[in-house]
């Protein structure tokens, strides 16, 4: 006991000696569960946490691009950051342990590709992270930033918002950061908790300046991140990390690009809109599916892409066909981008609505680690909040 006790005391010791690196590991690696429960009954809750959520449906193979190639989400985005690479001498990528291919593998065999100079590590530091491509940016070049979870990119917060958002408009358009591109792993994982379960773009949303993408497949990420690269405005490009191994489909060896700003519209429907964006995505696809096959009700089925700007008027469009809007998304409900959503079309679509615009989040709590499947907005719940919307 007291040799636990003495180990746990460590713990707590390298925590609080600021000592993020080791411990953001030690908590990855599950080290702080051993403490709460048996191996046996562990194994047992992981097998049940693996069940995921939602099923993955990859869109038809794009003919368009020429040659495609199985992939999953994060070799669409080493792919894309490949691209970038080759048709851009400037482009540099950099980030904590990008140079050995980060903790998600998305830049694996970059640095042995393109050299030290141009794939680097950085220190652990996510506001110098950003403050560094920044400055990179403005001379010009194109910065493509890691920050390693989204759940980490709040000591940024000040650069991003402060810094990067307004360069260009506080001097007149002299100079900018418009080349810089911020990527970082986002959303629920299925047993990352507080620290590794977060989807944050609504803290994002609220900054004029800047431009916020969420893809749900490894097509919609390659074509996606390619155009923030390319953008002339700083993007944030948020990656769904639970879809980095769960999401195969074809996506073309080439570059091309999705444009931004623009939602798409996945299924047709007259009866009710659905709206996400990440993983979610792939929920209300099957909560569509189950509308129509429980309740006869025909779902139109919209990925927003783009957060900010986002496609008002593919929304707008939807909800006065349909008269029925639900967004749901991971994030917690109050505050979450899903009430801008609702109240824009609240202004705009108020006398072709049928029924009150429905939200379904997470609950307004810390992201929790067991009580995961409980939090997400999953099939059900969404289905539910539907089934009331046809009943109002």
């Amino acid at each position: 006991m007291a040799a636990v006790a003495a180990f746990a005391g460590w713990l707590l010791r390298l925590r609080a000696a600021g000592a993020d690196g080791p411990w953001r590991r030690l908590c990855g690696a599950g080290l702080s569960r051993g403490f709460l429960q048996s191996a046996s009954a562990y194994g047992a809750a992981a097998q049940r946490r693996q069940v995921a959520h939602f099923t993955f449906q990859p869109d038809p193979e794009p003919v368009e691009y020429g040659q495609t190639q199985k992939m999953n989400l994060f070799q669409a985005v080493t792919s894309a950051l490949d691209n970038s690479l080759a048709k851009d001498p400037t482009a540099v990528i950099f980030g904590e342990d990008v140079a050995f291919g980060g903790v998600f593998r998305c830049t694996v065999g970059l640095r042995d590709k393109y050299g030290k100079d141009r794939v680097f590590n950085t220190p652990l530091c996510e506001q110098g992270i950003v403050g560094f491509g920044i400055g990179i940016a403005v001379t010009g070049a194109t910065a493509i930033a890691e920050i390693q979870f989204a759940d980490y990119i709040f000591p940024a917060f000040d650069q991003i918002v402060n810094e990067a958002a307004k360069y260009r408009y506080r001097s007149g358009d002299l100079f900018n950061c418009g080349s810089l591109t911020i990527r970082s792993p986002w959303g629920c994982v299925g047993h990352g908790a507080l620290y590794h379960s977060q989807s944050p773009e609504a803290f994002f949303a609220h900054c004029p300046g800047i431009k916020v993408v969420v893809p749900r497949s490894p097509f919609q990420a390659k074509g996606l991140l390619l155009s923030c690269i390319e953008d002339k405005n700083p993007c944030i490009f948020f990656e769904p990390k639970i879809l980095y191994r769960a999401a195969v489909e074809q996506v073309p060896v080439e570059p091309y690009n999705i444009p931004l700003s623009q939602a798409e519209v996945i299924q047709e429907g007259s009866d009710v809109t659905l709206v996400a964006w990440g993983t979610q995505v792939h929920v209300i696809r099957e909560v569509a599916a189950m509308a129509q096959e429980k309740l006869g009700v025909s779902c139109e089925v919209i990925d927003l892409r783009t957060i900010l700007p986002w496609d008002v008027d593919t929304v707008c469009k939807s909800v006065i066909k349909t008269g029925r809007l639900l967004v749901s998304h991971e994030a917690p409900l109050t505050g979450g981008f899903a009430s801008e959503i609702s109240s824009t079309v609240q202004e705009e679509c108020f006398l072709n609505l049928e029924a009150p615009i429905s939200r379904v989040c997470g609950y307004d709590t810390p992201f929790p680690h067991i009580f995961e499947p409980f939090y997400i907005p999953d099939k059900w719940k969404c289905y539910d909040a539907l089934r009331k919307m046809i009943n109002y």
